[in-house]
């Protein structure tokens, strides 16, 4: 009878530290790109192209108000 508890225990030891290996760290960090080999990234090319600098689409707030409100009535 006494081993039975003794099992019980080590059990419960193993689920909890089994537990705690695989929860380590988001889906995301799990998944990061430093963490993948670097066979598999190291020679691809970049498929992002650059944008280029940012500009004014609207440089006056007034203009840009009258457009919205514009629209909104129709």
């Amino acid at each position: 009878m006494a081993t039975k508890p003794a099992h019980i225990v080590r059990a419960l030891f193993l689920v909890v530290i089994a537990t705690g290996v695989a929860g380590c760290g988001t889906v995301k960090e799990k998944t990061a790109p430093c963490k993948r080999p670097a066979n598999l990234t190291s020679y691809a090319a970049d498929p992002r192209q650059e944008c280029g600098p940012m500009s004014y689409v609207n440089g006056d707030p007034a203009t840009a108000m009258a457009a919205i409100e514009a629209m909104a009535a129709q």
